[in-house]
This record gives structure tokens, sequence and C-alpha cells, in this order.
């Protein structure tokens, strides 16, 4: 298995925290990637039946079997556990002793928040960023191959092919996750609005029509959007507001984490297919969205991600806000940078935007390969997203 761009940031944490939690979707590398970082450390995998009852029934044995720290995998399984790694912590707060992984964010987080806040910091991995998905030696060059195929690192660390791959996610996912975030009755109803929501990814989220299309109410809606974002599957991307909060929309577009997964959702199985789609202009958004969040998560930084549109229609894809100032982002599938791509940057940066030292050269990036720097903003192939500095 590769080393995962996040490790450098994890070890940095657990020399100044008592613990280090670690958060993402299944098959994202968590357990990997701790296993690597922390080769001396016990690892207990609380999936296990007999072990999780082992840590229910006697949590102060169990913690006392692992005096010297652990790697502790799934720890949402268990949340009341946490209440008496508090008081282990607060026994001996030894830095880096224990690392604590979990898949389902809204659960582990709130019992996290209520057990260990202020003794343990939080970390996100995601899927393979693209500079991860080229340590692999037969990840692909083509830009619709890497977005059909995904991000998982089982599909490149086994050679897999991606669309069988997916089968077995999703229907994993549906069949187990699903029912243990939120007490999902219908399934086949829930499948159908994961379908939909693939469908509309890179979309403004109305709740209203998505409810309407699969035939539940307007909350039942809501509500499920929260599931597919406590398993991180998908995302809000909320609006960006500056100087003219007065004209810009307030809804957040709906993204999904990964392309592969939102190719096999739509019925797309190739690259081939994807090139003459009709959601192919979306689902490249979607795939540069989540390659810029990954840069930030797996170094440790916020996401500070938002798009811009106001009620005329005018639309940037993405502002990246930093600390030296906010960066314009539009993407663009096409192999060829055609005159009209630079309309929407060039538009928003003519606005008085001066949030923390005011607007940098936007960006555009796109299907092609050819880098430039014209006068007002920067030509970035897809290729090149790893060599930009995101952070």
């Amino acid at each position: 298995m590769i080393r995962r761009t996040l490790e450098s940031e994890l070890l940095r944490l657990s020399r100044k925290f008592p613990a280090v939690t670690l958060t993402g979707p299944r098959q994202s590398g968590k357990t990997t990637l701790c296993r690597m970082a922390f080769p001396d450390k016990a690892y207990v995998s609380l999936e296990a039946p007999d072990v999780r009852d082992y840590a229910r029934t006697d949590p102060r044995g169990f913690l006392r079997d692992h005096s010297r720290g652990a790697i502790l995998d799934e720890i949402q399984r268990t949340p009341d556990l946490l209440s008496y790694l508090q008081v282990e912590v607060d026994r001996e707060p030894k830095r880096g002793r224990f690392i604590l992984t979990g898949s389902a964010n809204l659960a582990l987080l709130q019992s996290v928040s209520q057990s260990l806040a202020g003794r343990t910091a939080l970390v996100n991995l995601l899927p393979l960023g693209l500079e991860e998905r080229r340590r692999f030696p037969k990840a692909s060059g083509d830009l619709f191959e890497t977005l059909c195929q995904g991000a998982y690192p089982a599909i490149f660390d086994r050679e897999l092919d991606s669309a069988d791959w997916f089968a077995g996610y999703v229907g994993t996912y549906v069949e187990r996750d699903v029912r243990q975030i939120l007490n999902v009755g219908d399934l086949t109803a829930f499948q159908t609005f994961l379908g939909l929501c693939a469908g509309r990814t890179a979309q403004l989220l109305n709740l209203s029509n998505l409810a309407a299309d699969v035939g539940i109410t307007h909350n039942t809606a809501r509500s499920w959007i929260s599931v597919l974002e406590a398993g991180y599957i998908a995302f809000r991307l909320p609006p960006f507001h500056a100087n003219w909060t007065k004209r810009s929309v307030k809804t957040p577009k709906l993204h999904f984490y990964d392309s592969g997964l939102v190719c096999y959702l739509l019925g797309i199985r190739n690259a081939g297919q994807l090139r003459s789609h009709p959601m192919r202009g979306a689902i490249f958004e979607s795939w540069v969205v989540s390659e810029i969040l990954k840069a930030r998560l797996h170094r440790g930084q916020p996401a500070n991600l938002f798009f811009y549109r106001d009620r005329k229609g005018e639309e940037v894809d993405l502002v990246v806000q930093r600390e030296s100032g906010i960066v314009a982002v539009e993407m663009k599938s096409a192999a060829t940078a055609a005159e009209d791509f630079f309309q929407a940057l060039r538009r928003f940066c003519s606005h008085d935007v001066r949030p923390r030292g005011g607007t940098e050269k936007p960006l555009l990036v796109y299907g092609g390969d050819r880098t430039e720097e014209r006068s007002d903003v920067r030509v970035l192939p897809w290729s090149s997203l790893p060599d930009c500095d995101w952070v």
C-alpha cells in the first residue's frame, strides 16, 4: 500500500494530543494508514462481535488491557467506551496514546465532542487524491478513465474492476450503514434517492423537487441528505457571501466525494460512455472540488470552500478562501480552453471582494494538457491539480 498524504499530519497531531480521531468513508484506507503510521501500537478492531462485547460490558478491563495505548478501529461501534476513555486519558495524558478511527461521522463526532473535547485532534481521510493515485504503477493518465474509476484505494491496490467494486460498496452502504446511521425503513426508496442525488451532483440542492421525485416528504429528504453526509458519500458546498450578500443565493450545491461512485450510480461503466454523457461536465466539476477538498483536509486545513451564484444566474464553480485571500476557480471538462470559459471569472473578480487581503489570480481548470499564464487568469490542466498550492 502507498503512503498517504495525511500521514505527516496524523503523526504531527499525535505528538500534541493524547488521542487522535480519524474519520472518513468506509474503505478510504483509515486502518491501513494508522497501522503504517503507528506500527508499534496494538491494533483492535471493534467490528469483531466478541471484542465489541468486551468493550461494552467491561470497558475498564478493556482499556486496562490496552493501557499502553492502541489503535481502536471503528470506535463509533462502542460510543459509551469514549466516556471511559476520557477518564483514562485524564489519568495518564501521554501524547499519541490512542488513535481512534470511525466511519459514520455524525454519531462519532457527537460522541467525541461530548467525551473527548480538548483531548483529541480530529482529522479526515478521504479517498485517494490524484497525487496519491499516481503512486500506484498502473494508475491511468486519461481524464475520463480517472473520473470513471474513482479513487478508493482497494480498486488500485488489488487492481479491481471499479464497477464490480462499487456494486459491493453500494450494497454494503445501503444495507448496513444506512440502517446504522438512521432508521430508513424503505431501502428501495433510499436507493432511488441515492441515484437521483448522483444525477444532481454539482447542482443547487432543491430538496422539495428531490423529495417529489422520490415520493417522500421534504423532511425525509433533508434527513436522508444528512445520511449521505454522515457516510461521506456527498456533501453540501455552501454559497460564498462577501460584500454583496443581498445579490447571492443562499442554497448550497450538492457534490459527491467520489466521481467513480457517481458514474456507477448513473450507469456509466467506462470512459467511452463518460466522454459523451450529458453529465460529463458536472462529474468533472464535482471531481475537481473533491480534489481540492482532499488537498486541504489531508494537510490538516479546514475546507473553506464555497461557490458563488447571484440571483441573475452568474456563477463561479468554486471559491477557495485562504489566509492570503480568495481564489476563484472555474471548471470545464473540454480539452480546449475557449474564450467564453473566462467570462464568469472575470465578472466575479470585477466585484469589490476584499476579505482577508482581496482576490488572487483566478484559475480555470480544464480537461486539456497545457498550462497558460494569461494576464488575468491562470489556465491549469486537470493533471496539474496536485501541483497547485491549495493550502
